[in-house]
């Protein structure tokens, strides 16, 4: 699996989990709905300043492993 759909995949997941919509995860984080949703079907590559924003949102960190970031919970 590609890496964009992978942390797309784990915001997706984590971000239900807490029961937030796609709208509330964007105003919560300060990140577009635009880029939310791109972010979450893998259709964008999050710099690590966004996919900050969106982790500590959702209360979670990001963690760069192998030269790539991930959302951990």
């Amino acid at each position: 699996m590609e890496i964009r759909k992978e942390i797309g995949d784990t915001i997706a997941r984590i971000r239900k989990k807490k029961r937030l919509t796609q709208a509330e995860l964007a105003e919560k984080s300060g990140v577009s709905l635009r880029a939310v949703v791109a972010i979450e079907n893998g259709k964008f590559s999050a710099g690590i300043d966004l996919l900050y924003k969106i982790a500590t949102a959702l209360d979670s960190k990001v963690c760069i492993i192998e030269n790539s970031p991930m959302i951990l919970e």
